[in-house]
């Protein structure tokens, strides 16, 4: 595929066939100077120490542009890239919006990868300067010595205490003339569980059409306050939880880090409408209340829940036992965030159904921002019920992958992003399509040329008897090329009895789809937004690589 092919390819996956209205404001800088003489609350930090400070919009603003300031000063322009390496802060927040008020890229960076890791992205993200937070300086002092050849051009920059001690800076703040709307906003690495990461790139207007479909959805607006305990370095964090809320003029609660027993006690302080969560956190409130009375809430309007598996065992729980409706929805960092939500507007019986009745919660249907479809491997469209690949085209789309003229093929290779994961669709009464994820394709479980969902076998794993959480893995087997196991952690006290877990399984699926041999572990691995990582556990099935299974 030539250039100009794959670029009209590009071009047509992020476009929409329903026109859009204009955004109310064509970038960044509109958006900040829209909001720079608002005295109300806009983002509120808590610790891990509930220490408590609050931002208001007109202060955020200044310090934006203090920073900008700041970054001018030191010879940044339109499309030079800075990297953030910091837990969740609100001076991080700060870098975000000056680097976008100047068109500059920000590029997160996850402390929970690895040095090496870290070296990769830093260098193939191009990154000319970092804001480094004060306790990370003698692991990064050691990442730029130990790669100091790949990293030779960066500045390494130290945030120390308030922002205002290291962003003031004399003379004028010289913006663009020109609207950003285009412009490279974010690069966001993704956590594949193999291979290089690859860079995300996503631009101005991808982030703020994506906080308006979610706005709109949600019914976030100036009386709005939410709530974020994800990781901002991931665009649900950044998106859904920091410029959702300053997009709409509503305000935010930033946790430096999400704790299950302060979590409602929070909500409750705060006086917060709507959290963006991930199903890994769900599980964890619903095991932590399982035996104990959650506070009073009366604000909580629902959660928002996506960006990993959610099982329907999870969420019947969590809404039955805890009494919180559960917003499901799903996207990716290619799609900036949300593509498609469970509609809020619809009642408590229709909610429950498309919850519970189809083996898998839906995933909701498309924002405005985007179509979706479901595809046959040669880009051909399915019916409804008929499981393919998920694909979506729109103005979230992101503009592509940075230097990646290989995996840019591949995705947009029919016009449409293709997602990578499994799924069907169901209409409702009124014709609108409900879809819902059955997997990721390259996690599919291939035994004997059969291709297997994970997490239609998770959802039994987890109802078998004394499992707390578990799921389905495919492990390489001489017999069958992959055969499946189960790799489980115990609810507390319970027995190790695995024969019980097979043994349910084998009652709820068919011998093709049933665990062979369960593993326990003290906890499944997850990426930092909570979606499983399989492939790390493959290597505690080896020994079972030559066995036959066999029904009895």
């Amino acid at each position: 595929m030539d250039f100009k092919e794959l670029q009209q390819k590009i071009d047509h996956a992020r476009t929409l066939t329903d026109e859009l209205p204009p955004l109310p404001y064509t970038d960044f800088k509109a958006l900040i100077k829209a909001r720079s003489e608002d005295q109300r609350s806009y983002i509120t930090y808590i610790d891990e120490d509930d220490n408590r400070t609050e931002v208001s919009y007109a202060d955020f603003c200044k310090q934006v542009k203090d920073c900008a300031r700041f970054l001018q000063g030191r010879g940044l322009r339109q499309g030079d890239r800075v990297a953030t390496i910091s837990h969740n802060h609100w001076h991080t927040n700060i870098q975000y919006f000056a680097s976008w008020l100047l068109g500059l890229v920000v590029v997160p960076i996850n402390l929970g990868e690895d040095d090496e890791r870290i070296a990769y992205i830093l260098e193939n993200g191009d990154v000319e300067l970092a804001f480094i937070r004060t306790e990370y300086r003698e692991r990064f002092r050691n990442i730029l010595d130990t790669y100091k050849d790949k990293l030779k051009n960066i500045e390494w920059i130290v945030c120390e205490g308030e922002v205002d001690n290291f962003t003031k800076e004399d003379g004028a703040l010289n913006l663009p003339e020109d609207p950003l709307t285009e412009s490279e906003a974010l690069i966001v690495f993704t956590s594949g569980t193999t291979g290089a990461p690859k860079a995300v790139m996503l631009s101005q207007r991808n982030l703020l059409e994506d906080a308006r479909s979610i706005s709109n959805w949600h019914g976030i607006d100036e009386n709005t306050r939410m709530m974020c305990v994800l990781p901002i370095h991931h665009v649900n964090g950044t998106v859904v939880t920091l410029i959702t809320p300053f997009y709409a003029g509503g305000s935010t609660v930033l946790n430096k880090r999400f704790r299950t027993s302060r979590y409602f006690e929070l909500i409750a302080a705060e006086n917060v409408h709507i959290v963006s969560m991930v199903p890994t956190l769900l599980q964890y409130l619903n095991s932590y209340y399982e035996d104990r009375e959650r506070p009073e809430i009366p604000t909580l309007r629902h959660v928002i829940c996506g960006a990993g598996p959610l099982t329907v065992k999870v969420a019947e729980t969590f809404e039955e036992q805890l009494g919180v409706p559960i917003i499901h929805g799903y996207g990716l960092s290619e799609t900036t965030c949300y593509s498609c939500f469970v509609p809020t507007d619809i009642d408590e019986e229709e909610h429950k159904k498309w919850r519970s009745d189809y083996g898998y919660p839906s995933i909701g249907v498309p924002v405005p921002a985007n179509e979706m479809a479901i595809h046959d491997e040669d880009g051909n469209a399915l019916e409804e019920n008929e499981r393919g690949e998920i694909v979506i085209r729109g103005v979230n789309v992101m503009i592509k992958y940075y230097n990646n003229k290989e995996a840019n093929e591949k995705t947009f290779k029919n016009g449409w992003f293709r997602s990578g994961d499994e799924g069907f669709y169901i209409k409702d009464d009124d014709g609108r399509p409900y879809f819902f994820i059955t997997g990721r394709l390259k996690e599919l479980i291939i035994r004997g040329g059969v291709n297997l969902a994970p997490l239609e076998i998770d959802e039994v794993i987890n109802k078998a008897p004394g499992v707390k959480a578990g799921i389905a893995v495919g492990f390489e087997n001489d017999w069958y090329g992959e055969e499946v196991g189960a790799f489980v952690q115990l609810e507390e006290g319970a027995a190790e009895d695995k024969e019980a877990i097979l043994n349910y399984c084998r009652e709820k699926l068919p011998f093709s789809k049933a665990p062979k041999v369960v593993v326990f572990g003290d906890d499944i691995p997850v990426t930092s937004t909570g979606k499983y990582q399989r492939r790390k556990v493959t290597h505690h099935f080896e020994e079972w690589k030559e066995v036959q299974f066999r029904e009895d």
